[in-house]
């Protein structure tokens, strides 16, 4: 048996090593566009300030892939994908035949149509590739540094340039709060306040016009005519399903590319996991849930019978620095009942959200005890109507 996996990320090694748990003998074949074998993108923003080389962020060395049998083509795209023959073509124009094909090509950064966004000093940061580029780009004693985006990786890559103590940061939301998607304005004001105490600037509820510049970005326009000039730009604004060989065998593709609970899609013998996909409805992009897919596809491309049910929705993130739980429906409009605690002073917000005596989503900020508890709760559908009194005092021992 054959099996080819193009991506190198967490739901491809997964399955890869599924695979060969299930089949010791098959030839497993793995393509990545990357100069690297699969490292932490999670600790991009710790390169960005020098706390982790090329080495520290690798995952799964060289060493891994020899021990497993697994052939790794690094610096190696796709060019073409004939089911009919089952065989595809890389940049290099090798011919690569399989029995079975696995799509894990992952996600791209969203880049909006800004004006000037192709201007040299404007990155994105998704690859390792990027990271390098957006710490060699400027040498500035001082340099002022422009984040578009306020979600987790802008804070996060804003706040490992700070650290380098160089970069002077503003960053640039559209929406009216930070993390839309893990926070409610309660605690996006907190997280907002702790964050101006360590330098930060924001603009909130500012949508980007244009980028300016001779030669390089020099100044962010934005729709009000405000004027923010920059050295350098980073736009987060979120990842995109990497779709284009899926597009390619034409696919069903919506948010992401469809799959089934196999992680089959429409095309026999050709599965996908991890950020590319979309399952019963749902884009995950974390970690948790591509791992998961990788799994249930290695699994059933080997012959054996794995079926995925879904990943309850956890983030447990570093934001600059904070720790941060968001699991489930977190209620940003206020609509549903709720527990909360908040601290301004010590910069701590605790949320649990309630739907007829059970648990639907929990926000922990600056204080993430309890989170195994919460999560369990929500996972096993928990009635906690016996124990609210406690859980409004936020005594969590009987969960």
């Amino acid at each position: 048996m054959e099996y080819v996996i193009i991506g190198n990320g967490v739901s491809g090694v997964t399955a890869a090593a599924a695979i060969r748990k299930l089949d010791l003998a098959g030839k497993i074949t793995m393509l990545t566009d990357e100069a690297y074998p699969f490292y932490s993108r999670i600790r991009l923003t710790e390169f960005l300030y020098g706390n982790a080389d090329e080495q520290g962020l690798t995952i799964k060395k060289e060493q891994w892939y020899e021990k497993n049998n697994i052939n790794l083509l690094l610096n190696s795209s796709v060019t073409d994908i004939d089911v009919n023959k089952k065989e595809l073509t890389t940049s290099t124009g090798t011919g690569i035949g399989y029995d079975r094909l696995l799509l894990a090509t992952g996600g791209l950064s969203f880049v909006p149509p800004i004006p000037g966004a192709d201007k040299k000093g404007v990155f994105t940061l998704r690859t390792l590739k990027d990271a390098i580029a957006i710490r060699e780009y400027n040498e500035k004693p001082s340099c002022n540094t422009l984040i578009i985006g306020g979600g987790v990786l802008g804070l996060e890559a804003g706040y490992g340039l700070m650290r380098t103590g160089r970069h002077n940061i503003t960053v640039v939301e559209f929406f009216s709060r930070l993390l839309p998607r893990q926070m409610d304005p309660v605690g996006s004001e907190i997280l907002e306040r702790q964050m101006k105490k360590m330098g930060f600037s924001f603009y909130l509820g500012a949508k980007s016009r244009e980028i300016k510049g001779r030669d390089k970005a020099e100044v962010l326009i934005m729709e009000d005519g405000t004027r923010i000039e920059c050295d350098m730009i980073i736009i987060s604004a979120g990842v995109r399903p990497n779709s284009a060989p899926a597009r390619q065998l034409g696919l069903k593709i919506e948010k992401g590319l469809v799959v089934n609970d196999r992680m089959e899609t429409g095309s026999p013998d050709i599965y996908a996991a991890g950020d590319l996909v979309q399952h019963n409805g749902i884009c995950y992009g974390i970690w948790p849930a591509a791992e998961k897919q990788g799994e249930t596809a290695g699994i059933n491309m080997a012959g054996g019978n794995s079926v995925y049910q879904g990943t309850t929705i956890s983030n447990t993130l570093k934001v600059a620095g904070i720790d941060l739980v968001a699991v489930g429906y977190i209620d940003a409009e206020g609509e549903k009942e709720s527990i909360t605690v908040k601290d301004i002073d010590n910069f701590i917000y605790k949320k649990i959200v309630l739907k007829d005596n059970f648990i639907t989503g929990a926000i922990l900020y600056g204080d993430i005890r309890g989170k195994k508890k919460i999560l369990r709760a929500i996972e096993s559908g928990r009635d906690i109507s016996g124990i609210k009194e406690d859980l409004e005092k936020w005594n969590l021992e009987g969960l």
